[in-house]
């Protein structure tokens, strides 16, 4: 009893030609395959196989392993049917479309709901502002007031400040940066910038000054 050996030199030959191979050596060399691998893929002994063989060498011809076995193994899948394919493809457009269409909704909404906290603010500062500029005299204190709305929307949006202007604390490289001399960690400096952080997320560390301590004269 003969038995047949099936041959699918013809149809490794074309695959490897798209991927780039010239030679199963190349093959090979690409996939980390052996190449008596390769030679029983061709006599059609792909089912005998290791599965993470398979893979290699599928990605190696730049094909599914879907199609690697359809090829060298026939019956053993199916490969999805083009009218499949073009439903699959259609799905994939319509739920890109939706979640673009819902990723837009969700920026409106966001610019919207920060454009009320800030209506305020918005509507009132260019005239104090205005007003600043033709009266030098006017007291800056007057326009804190108008700051409140950038203040809650901080607050809203969980950002926090590190330290209070003008306040002496212990330098902490991880939250403050020195604008001038040296200082050791917990020594005493002074906030001349505040810095800010978003829960556990450091935004902009607060820079501060150290605070040199006097000699007293003798």
């Amino acid at each position: 009893m003969t038995v047949k050996i099936s041959d699918y030199t013809l149809d490794l030959q074309r695959l490897m030609q798209q991927a780039g191979f010239s030679s199963l050596k190349a093959l090979s060399q690409t996939t980390g395959v052996s190449e008596l691998d390769l030679i029983r893929l061709r006599r059609g002994l792909a089912l005998q196989m290791r599965a993470d063989t398979l893979i290699k060498i599928s990605q190696g011809l730049k094909i599914s392993i879907t199609e690697l076995l359809a090829t060298f193994a026939p019956g053993s899948v199916e490969l999805p049917q083009e009218s499949a394919s073009a439903e699959i493809a259609e799905e994939y457009d319509r739920l890109q479309t939706q979640m673009q269409q819902q990723r837009e909704t969700l920026i409106q909404e966001f610019q919207q709901q920060t454009l009320q906290i800030l209506e305020s603010w918005m509507l009132q500062w260019p005239t104090a502002a205005s007003k600043a500029q033709e009266n030098p005299q006017l007291s800056a204190v007057k326009l804190l007031p108008l700051l409140r709305p950038i203040e809650q929307l901080l607050r809203e949006w969980g950002v926090e400040a590190i330290a209070t202007v003008g306040t002496s604390i212990p330098y902490n490289p991880q939250f403050h940066q020195l604008m001038e001399g040296t200082a050791q960690s917990g020594e005493p400096v002074k906030v001349r910038y505040t810095g800010y952080r978003q829960g556990d997320k450091l935004l902009h560390r607060a820079k501060v000054s150290p605070i040199t301590s006097k000699v007293p004269e003798t």
